[in-house]
């Protein structure tokens, strides 16, 4: 059966399992056509992508204006249930969609010409990186320009227009450049629909001088196209689960692991599904954090070889099979090369694939398909999860701080634990944020995010905006190193414009500290701001900001306080001074092991 996309009534509609991510997404799907006539002046290229956008769940746009844009941006605004979001830069337009994409399962920006392009091009090899649909749009030149030898300017003074394209190429699973109206109808909706399937960003470039063309084409509302589901292979599906299931059943003490790419195949239901029927012990890869409920009563914690939470690598590791869903095994995830995991006990579930141990491969296999027919197959076995129970010791407290004491992090951290609900969400930026995140507990619906793969430091301020914008139900919390703050700051004057309440931890420890543990020298020290001045210069009267410095811990529970009561509806930026060697012990760790594995000698030649 084919999902359509087609005009709506709403723009949220509640469920599409072909789209909707595990988290929550909203996107839209419709079986039926609207037969209304557009009149003249809105059957406009630029108008047919606007309602495409809004029909897909995308409400709010992001976008940097340039001289080949400005008449697109123009339908766009247009577009009543659409919303447009000028940022500082292109860079922070794409993070912003990229947080966008995580939460609402789609997202868009739109620059200029090159200028613009290879400016967003790291936040959407990001998207990439992390299996998010972006919809990324650039005003490109003049149609009459494209065969000509002209040279244009915001290029390098070629007269080849196919930079851009050609560094999108690798970056994005579909290109589409829009410069004649006859095939621009088709070339946008088979970019959109690529992203959706593929669940990665896609580019679309329109020519400056076509968005506000009416055409034929675009003279009703958009007629509805298919995507048409991914299906699994049946006789394989089938020979995949049995061989799964001989495999664990014969296990002593099996386990579950999820990992990052529950998100793309939609398999997150499936997942909890499979951990419900079989008792096993249920952990999680770091980059999986807030994919999985960790309030489920198997859960033992996020598995991270050697920086993993207490007592889960010891009951992975020492399984006699462990199931992986969607992971990603970088030089990050398995600490320099270093998890002590063997092949011949795992099955590898990836998104369209199933390699059992050292046995058999099965291709065109959806993951969500797999888990769930799984799920019938298997005995419940909860040896794993009860040697956990009996060897695990509650962790302890961090040592009271003496009266006005300098601010430790696990202090700070101990604090943030009591601030989650239901109506929170946490971004974490690259860095010890990541550590000290991730032993965070999350409770039932508590959203969280961090960028694991791709690792580009100052993601989190473009994707807080976009992560905010997407859900302003929930109060993002984000924390943010002060050397990432320093490279993307500039979008707290788009937070503030758009209204939103996040409380932004700025964690100044004077440095690049996760480099500091990998290799230290002189380079990862950077000028000192006084960021709390900063911000107030950015809101510099307009919305509502209230901002904290905090030393102590004293100020640290006063600043809570203030932020959670009397400035809730406030941004408010709390800038949290701590001492520079002050890192959790996961990162000393991780750092030495990371750093041992960039240090390996050539092999012999």
């Amino acid at each position: 059966m084919d999902t359509k996309i087609g005009s709506l009534d709403t723009c949220r509609p509640t469920s599409n399992d072909m789209i909707n991510p595990t988290n929550g997404a909203v996107s839209a799907i419709q079986s039926s056509v609207s037969p209304t006539l557009i009149n003249a002046s809105e059957s406009t290229l630029g108008r047919h992508l606007a309602r495409r956008l809004v029909q897909i769940g995308v409400t709010d746009v992001f976008s940097v204006p340039g001289d080949f844009n400005l008449t697109l941006l123009d339908d766009l605004i247009a577009e009543p249930e659409l919303n447009l979001i000028g940022c500082c830069n292109e860079l922070n337009a794409g993070y912003a969609a990229d947080g966008y994409a995580r939460s609402r399962g789609v997202g868009a920006c739109v620059v200029t010409f090159t200028v613009g392009g290879l400016s967003v091009l790291n936040a959407i090899a990001g998207a990439y990186s992390e299996n998010l649909p972006v919809i990324c749009i650039v005003g490109g030149p003049n149609s009459n320009d494209y065969g000509t030898s002209r040279i244009l300017h915001h290029t390098i003074g070629l007269p080849d227009f196919s930079q851009e394209l050609r560094c999108f190429q690798t970056v994005t699973c579909f290109q589409a450049v829009v410069n004649n109206l006859e095939d621009a109808h088709e070339l946008i909706d088979t970019a959109i629909s690529t992203a959706l399937k593929e669940s990665k960003p896609v580019y679309i470039s329109v020519s400056c001088n076509l968005s506000a063309i009416p055409h034929p084409t675009f003279s009703r509302e958009p007629v509805p196209f298919s995507l048409t589901p991914k299906l699994s292979n049946k006789m394989g599906l089938e020979a995949a689960v049995e061989a799964a299931a001989a495999f664990l059943n014969k296990a002593v003490k099996p386990v579950l692991v999820g990992g990052p790419k529950l998100r793309s195949a939609h398999a997150g239901e499936a997942f909890v599904e499979l951990a419900d029927a079989c008792g096993y012990a249920l952990a999680i890869m770091p980059s999986a954090k807030g994919l999985v409920p960790e309030h489920h009563p198997h859960f033992i914690g996020t598995y991270w070889g050697a920086v993993s939470t207490a007592f889960c690598a010891e009951i992975v590791e020492s399984a006699d099979a462990y199931l992986f869903a969607g992971p990603i095994f970088n030089d990050y995830s398995s600490v320099g090369y270093s998890l002590l995991l063997k092949k011949e006990k795992a099955i590898i579930v990836q998104p369209d694939r199933v390699v059992i141990a050292n046995g058999p491969a099965f291709g065109c296999i959806l993951m969500k398909d797999f888990l769930k027919a799984l799920a019938k197959r298997l005995k419940c076995n909860t040896t794993a999860y009860d040697n956990y129970h009996r060897i695990f010791v509650p962790e302890g407290q961090p040592l009271k701080s003496a009266p006005k004491e300098p601010l430790r992090v696990n202090v700070l951290f101990q604090h943030i634990q009591k601030m989650l609900s239901s109506d929170t969400a946490v971004i974490a930026e690259t860095g010890d944020s990541w550590f000290n995140c991730l032993k965070l507990k999350l409770p039932r619906g508590c959203g969280y995010e961090f960028q694991m793969q791709y690792g580009s430091i100052g993601w989190s301020v473009g994707a807080t905006l976009g992560y905010a914008q997407a859900v302003p139900e929930k109060r993002v919390l984000a924390f943010i190193g002060d050397g990432s703050f320093q490279v993307t700051v500039q979008d707290v004057s788009t937070m503030l414009r758009c209204g939103q309440n996040t409380i932004i931890f700025l964690i100044n420890n004077g440095g690049y500290t996760i480099e500091v543990e990998i290799h230290d020298g002189p380079y990862n020290v950077i000028k000192n701001w006084n960021y709390t001045g900063l911000v107030d210069a950015i809101h510099n009267g307009e919305g509502k900001c209230w901002t904290a410095k905090v030393f102590c811990e004293e100020d640290l529970i006063e600043a809570i306080e203030t932020a959670t009561g009397p400035k809730k509806d406030s941004l408010c930026f709390i800038e949290v001074i701590v001492h520079k060697d002050d890192t959790s012990k996961e990162l000393l760790e991780w750092g030495s092991r990371v750093s041992a594995a960039n240090s390996r000698p050539p092999n012999p030649q």
